[in-house]
């Protein structure tokens, strides 16, 4: 199994929100985001709703599994 994102998706919804600035917003770095977005890691629970509560969406809205 595999935890799949819209991410990017949401970062570009979000007046083409870059990744530094998404990094800033909760706290990690760009390489982690960066990360995220290509499936090399899986963040923690709470990272995972500091995101969705800054695109104002579930989590399942942006993290899907991958079977």
């Amino acid at each position: 199994m595999q935890l799949g994102n819209h991410l990017r998706r949401c970062r570009f919804d979000r007046d083409e929100m870059t990744q530094e600035q998404l990094a800033n917003e909760v706290g990690v770095t760009r390489q982690t985001i960066h990360s995220i977005e290509k499936k090399k890691f899986v963040p923690s629970t709470l990272l995972a709703l500091k995101i969705a509560r800054i695109f104002n969406k579930r989590v399942e809205e942006i993290f899907y599994i991958i079977d």
